[in-house]
C-alpha cells in the first residue's frame, strides 16, 4: 500500500484557541490539502484526525494528519502514523511553520535539525530527521517579543490578508512533492520570481 502513499502531517495544536495562530500554520494547510482532493477529516486509532485520498486519478496517494496532541509531543503520533500506514519516513511530509523564514515564504527541505521547533525535535527523536519538510515563513517576533509568545498568537491583520496565498502556495508544495518528488519540487519553490 505505501508505495505511491505520501503521509503529510500539519503541525498545530488542537483546540479552538489555537486554530489561527501562527504554530497552526501547518494544520491550516493540511485543512486546504483535504479540501482540494474532497476528504474529510475523521478520528483515527492513531492520536490522529486523519483525511485520505487520491491527488488526482492514479495519482498519488495522500493520508493527511493533524495530531491530536500538542505541538511538542508530535513525535508520538507521527510515528504512530508511520507505523499504522507503513510509510517509510522519506515518504513523511511535515507541514510546520518556521520562524527563520519571513512571512509568505514555503521553502522544502529533507533532514536536518529541528531549529528550535519543538514539533520537529520531538518528531526527529521518534523517528529520525530524514522526513520531507514544508517550513512555512511566519518571520521573526518583532522587537524582543519571546519566540513562544508569537507562535501562540494570531496571524496580523496585514498577514491575515496575504495568509490564503501563503496556504496555497505550501499546499501546492507538498502537492508537488508527492507528485513530482523533493528536488522538482524545491527547483520550482526556489528559484526567484
Amino acid at each position: 500500500m505505501a508505495a505511491n502513499t505520501w503521509l503529510v502531517v500539519g503541525l498545530g495544536n488542537p483546540g479552538a484557541q489555537y486554530a489561527g495562530n501562527r504554530h497552526n500554520v501547518g494544520q491550516m494547510v493540511a485543512d486546504q490539502l483535504a479540501a482540494r482532493i474532497g476528504a474529510a477529516f475523521k478520528s483515527h486509532k492513531t492520536p490522529s484526525r486523519v483525511a485520505e485520498g487520491f491527488l488526482r486519478p492514479g495519482g498519488p496517494k495522500l493520508v493527511i494528519a493533524k495530531p491530536n496532541s500538542y505541538m511538542n509531543t508530535s513525535g508520538g503520533p507521527v510515528s504512530a502514523l508511520v507505523k499504522f500506514y507503513g510509510v517509510d519516513p522519506q515518504r513523511l511530509i511535515v507541514v510546520h511553520d518556521e520562524l527563520d523564514l519571513p512571512f509568505d515564504t514555503v521553502k522544502l527541505k529533507q533532514g536536518g535539525g529541528h531549529g528550535g521547533h519543538n514539533g520537529l525535535r520531538d518528531i526527529s527523536k521518534a523517528l529520525g530527521p530524514d522526513y520531507v519538510r514544508v517550513r512555512v515563513g511566519v518571520g521573526r517576533p518583532p522587537g524582543r517579543q519571546d519566540a513562544a509568545d508569537y507562535v501562540l498568537k494570531d496571524f496580523s491583520g496585514t498577514e491575515r490578508q496575504s495568509l490564503p496565498n501563503l496556504i496555497s502556495d505550501a499546499a501546492d508544495a507538498a502537492e508537488a512533492i508527492a507528485s513530482d518528488g523533493l528536488l522538482a519540487a524545491q527547483q520550482r519553490f526556489h528559484s526567484p520570481g
